[in-house]
Parts: C-alpha cells; structure tokens; sequence
C-alpha cells in the first residue's frame, strides 16, 4: 500500500508540473486575469469601442516572481521585505499600508488625559499597540459612540512569563488598588465611549485569582454608564471554575477568555 501510495504522489506531482508548463507557455505574457495596459480595446456587433479597465493590481502581480521561480527559490533574490529595505536604506519609504496618522483628536487627547490622572493602565499603550490613534478618537468616523479602549486592571505586572507578551511580570506583584474600580468606572463615564474591554493580568498570588475586584469594576461601570457595552477578557482564575461564576454572572454584556499555554517538562512528574 505505501509503495502504491508512493507511485500516486509521484504521478500528481510530474502532472502539476505538466499543468504548469502548460499554463505559462499559454500566458506567456498574461497571469491570471490581468489585462496589459497597451491592450487595444476590441468592437461589438454593434460597432462600438467596449473599453477594458485596467487592472492594476494584476499588472503589478505580473511584474513580480513566477511560480517557478518560488518552486526554484529564485523568487528571495527578486523581492526584498519593505521593513527589511527600510532597515538596509535610511532613505527607502515604507509603504502606505504600512503606515498609521499619528494619534489625536479631542477624544483621543481625553482619553490619555484621564488615563493619567486616574492612575490606570491600558493594553493599548502598554503593547504599543500601532492602531490606538484610531481606536482612541473612534477610527474615521471621528465619533465618540465609536471609539474603543481597552484597560488593564489589577496593574500592570503579571505573575506569569509568557515569552509572547510584554508586560512586566512578578511572582509577588504589587496588591490591589482598591479604588481601581471607581477609578475606571469613572474614566468610562466620562469618555462617553459605546464599547469598551476589560482585560486583566494574571494574579496567581490571590485567593480569587482578582474575580472579585473584576466583578466590582464590572458593577461600577454599569451604574455610572449603563448604556456602554463592557467586555471583559480574563485570565483562567488557574482553572476554580467557581471564580469564573463570580465574574460570568456580574453585568457584563460580552465574557471572553485568554488561553495560557504553558508548556510543561514531564520529567516533573516522575
């Protein structure tokens, strides 16, 4: 059975490269659906011109490597990453996707203000996030109703070392700010924001994993602005799936979860 499996691999693969060949010696010139910009534009029964628009993008496509030369490897000596380029030549300009306007706007200055002045900490400055300009002033609509933040409670060091984030971490972090709750209850209602997220570090050295103090921000907000919709993205309470209860049944409109993934050495278990 391998060995016929084996001859049947083999015969798809010296097909496809058939395929191929006969593909690019049919579109030569032409890849895909692009249409060459010095195409002259063809008549109708009718007699009149039908023009082709032109297609940009695949004539773009068309310029660049083959799938051949990907198959050959060529294709890494043809293109060069934009970041790359930019690294190798201080001149060289990123592309425009690449690129984000520079944060501001009378709702993103606001929001960074009360930041400060209450003391909080937000996933969106913490990580650097590229995107909080547009997030922060309510992307290209500019509304208030629109705009989007995300806070992180419990501080801002995490009792666990996730290669992937950040964030400061600690085995005995700094304890809870009791007015963290109010704090961030009224940062919200001021903001005057219609979605907001709740994100959290992972607190392993309390009882309750922080469900509590999340629960009572949870409650404060809904009082001071029950119209906002509060998600809230929590850690897994180290798997006591009673904590969890205490956070799923507060007011929140939206439960979501983090999925730490520890990768853990079975020699500790002999």
């Amino acid at each position: 059975m391998y060995a016929t499996n084996k001859i049947e691999i083999r015969s798809f693969v010296n097909n496809f490269y058939k395929l191929n060949n006969q593909i690019n010696k049919v579109n030569s010139v032409r890849f895909l659906a692009s249409i060459p910009t010095n195409e002259q534009p063809q008549s109708n029964s009718t007699g009149k011109v039908r023009r082709r628009r032109t297609t940009r993008f695949s004539d773009d496509l068309n310029k660049g490597p083959s799938f051949d030369d990907f198959v050959s490897g060529k294709a890494k000596d043809m293109l060069m990453d934009p970041l790359e380029q930019a690294r190798k030549d201080p001149n060289a300009r990123l592309p425009a996707w690449l690129k984000v306007p520079i944060p501001k706007g009378k709702s993103f200055t606001k929001i960074k203000k009360d930041v400060r002045d209450l003391k909080l900490s937000t996933v969106c400055e913490e990580a650097k996030c590229p995107n909080i300009g547009e997030c922060w002033s309510g992307g290209k609509s500019g509304s208030k109703k629109e705009a989007t933040a995300t806070i992180m409670l419990m501080g801002d060091t995490c009792t666990r070392g996730c290669r992937f984030c950040s964030v400061k971490t600690n085995r005995a972090p700094s304890p809870l700010d009791p007015n963290e709750p109010e704090n961030t209850a009224e940062a919200i209602s001021r903001w005057g924001l219609g979605y907001v997220v709740l994100t959290t570090v992972d607190r392993d050295d309390l009882p309750d994993g922080g469900s509590h103090h999340l629960r009572s921000t949870v409650e404060k907000i809904k009082f001071k602005a029950p119209e906002i919709k509060v998600e809230v993205l929590s850690g897994d309470f180290k798997g006591d799936l009673e904590m969890a209860k205490v956070l799923a049944t507060s007011p929140l409109d939206v439960f979501a979860h983090n999925l730490e993934t520890v990768l853990v050495n079975p020699m500790n278990k002999l």
